[in-house]
């Protein structure tokens, strides 16, 4: 095959990863990292056809931790489903209450239900309880680190009133 310039494209000799040698979680994760991405790069076509096998990958998984809900509530929120990510906010609460993820997922959530006071709601009880928990050193807020970083940012920006809760 040849490409718009005449040439042959390289070709990889790396074939696609066996995913039969990774964990439930594993897969999940790798659905996960590479919707974010597509999303991320623009390719919403791209990323809305590996979300739901990313959901999918998620539902087969024989437990749900706080990390694992807040990466479904992050596809909900990428898929337009904020329904979805309310449910995922109130589940890691339940099971952590004060976690940031449960702030996070529910002020998005709630962007995109347009209902700009609960969002603001939602920013300040992540600046309210975000030094505790930070210093608690939780795994998953090491993995998302930039998440949280740049959730504080806006969190603050909205309690400052620079920037309205969208």
């Amino acid at each position: 095959m040849r490409d718009a310039s005449g040439s042959t494209p390289p070709v990889s000799r790396l074939g696609p990863p066996d995913i039969s040698q990774m964990s439930p979680e594993e897969r999940a994760t790798r659905l996960y990292n590479r919707v974010m991405t597509l999303h991320s790069e623009g390719k919403a076509d791209s990323a809305g056809f590996f979300l739901p096998m990313a959901l999918q990958a998620y539902a087969m998984l024989p437990a749900l931790d706080v990390d694992a809900r807040y990466h479904i509530g992050v596809l909900d929120l990428t898929g337009g489903d904020e329904t979805g990510a309310l449910a995922q906010a109130d589940s890691i609460n339940h099971a952590v209450p004060n976690h940031l993820f449960a702030s996070m997922l529910r002020a998005r959530a709630l962007e995109l239900r347009r209902d700009a006071a609960g969002a603001r709601r939602a920013y300040a009880e992540f600046l309210r309880n975000e030094a505790a928990e930070r210093a608690r050193r939780r795994p998953e807020y090491a993995e998302h680190k930039d998440n949280l970083d740049a959730f504080h940012t806006q969190a603050t920006q909205v309690a400052a009133g620079r920037t309205r809760a969208r």
